[in-house]
């Protein structure tokens, strides 16, 4: 469950990088209320935790297929 979310929030931060290299649109900090508004924060904070995580998936067999 928390690799996938992992990899979730890695890919909606894949995706706020690509509308700000294509466009210079922060989607993230539309959404939530510009790039120092507290949720905004939050969301890239977790996006930025997420991306240390998934790091693991390198080190492991199942990056994305988790065990039950």
């Amino acid at each position: 469950m928390l690799n996938k979310l992992s990899l979730g929030l890695v890919i909606i931060g894949a995706l706020n990088w690509l509308t700000i290299g294509l466009f210079g649109f922060d989607m993230v900090g539309a959404l939530f209320g510009g790039q120092m508004a507290i949720l905004s924060r939050i969301v890239y904070t977790l996006v930025g935790l997420a991306g240390l995580w998934c790091i693991s998936f390198f080190f492991t067999h199942h990056a994305v297929h988790e065990t039950k």
